[in-house]
């Protein structure tokens, strides 16, 4: 952590890169990150692809500043929550150090300088030791970056990884001024309209492969644009499904560009990192994500199902 802040401090302007697709974990490790280099007064810019597409986070301090655009200069690149070069959404210069921070067990140690712990319940756990072993001061705005981050990735303190050292920094976040009530308004009691429209219609595709053991649902573009839903608002569904005694992997399906996305979620112990691994994609055991080169959901279904045939 220490050789960390050196490359940041040997550094004129950083870009902090969140993955493509984003989900809360790699945002709030970011916006964490830029909300210290702010006040340190530290040049960066905080990157995401399809930033526009996301906006569930837009609480949190300095969320408004985050941008699709990558800066004209930066001489470090700080990757978050990324298991591959892949997840940036853009292919980085040559020759640009990178500090690679991620939890995932898939990454590939692309990084100048790697901290991954497969064993971290998020990303977030980490940028938490990054200010701890640092001596930094973590700020009000920061502990609720740290608090989303953790809260997200271990599924409300509910996933394996989730342990006593997740509580404790959880405890240390709310002497830092983090309120768990005023984050629970935020993440849970914000919902919109479109998506109590919308997750029915979702759990309508629910179909029950492998004796029931493995649930598939999905969404199209013109059931979206019926409810005025965006995909973020989808993916409630998916952990509504794996809450179904007899399901083990639940898995989201949706087009996006010229590819279908599957988002996998598990449990009872079966890892579906490798059945994402299949089709070049990635994750934790209990969650993870690929995708499939074709726009026809069910053909991306039959693939997926053939896929977890042959494993077993």
């Amino acid at each position: 952590m220490t050789k960390a802040l050196e490359l940041i401090k040997a550094s004129r302007y950083i870009l902090i890169v969140t993955h493509i697709n984003p989900d809360p974990d790699t945002i709030s490790s970011a916006l964490a990150l830029s909300n210290y280099f702010h006040d340190a007064k530290i040049k960066h810019t905080v990157y995401n692809k399809d930033i526009k597409t996301f906006t569930a986070l837009k609480f949190l301090n300095r969320f408004d500043k985050i941008t699709d655009v990558l800066p004209k200069f930066y001489d470090l690149i700080i990757s978050v929550d990324c298991g591959d070069k892949k997840r940036f959404g853009f292919v980085p210069i040559d020759g640009i150090p990178i500090l690679n921070i991620d939890h995932h067990i898939s990454n590939e140690d692309f990084g100048t300088l790697n901290i991954i712990e497969s064993n971290s319940a998020s990303t977030a756990e980490l940028i938490y030791d990054f200010f701890v072993k640092n001596f930094l001061d973590i700020t009000k705005d920061i502990a609720k970056c740290l608090y989303v981050g953790i809260y997200s990735d271990t599924q409300g303190f509910s996933t394996s990884r989730t342990n006593k050292r997740t509580f404790d920094i959880i405890s240390h976040l709310v002497d830092f001024g983090m309120n768990p009530g005023e984050m629970a308004d935020l993440l849970l009691r914000n919902d919109s309209l479109a998506k109590y429209r919308v997750i029915p219609k979702v759990l309508e595709t629910l179909t029950l492969h492998k004796e029931g053991r493995v649930a598939t649902i999905y969404v199209e573009d013109n059931t979206l644009q019926e409810c005025g839903a965006s995909l973020r608002e989808c993916e409630d569904a998916l952990n509504m499904v794996l809450n179904i005694a007899v399901v083990d992997i639940a898995m989201f399906f949706r087009v996006l560009g010229k590819k279908t996305r599957i988002s996998i979620r598990s449990k009872h112990n079966t890892d579906v990192s490798t059945l994402a691994s299949k089709f070049e994609g990635g994750g934790h055991k209990f969650a993870a994500g690929c995708s499939i080169k074709t726009t026809n959901i069910q053909e991306a279904i039959s693939m997926i199902i053939k896929e977890i045939d042959e494993k077993n």
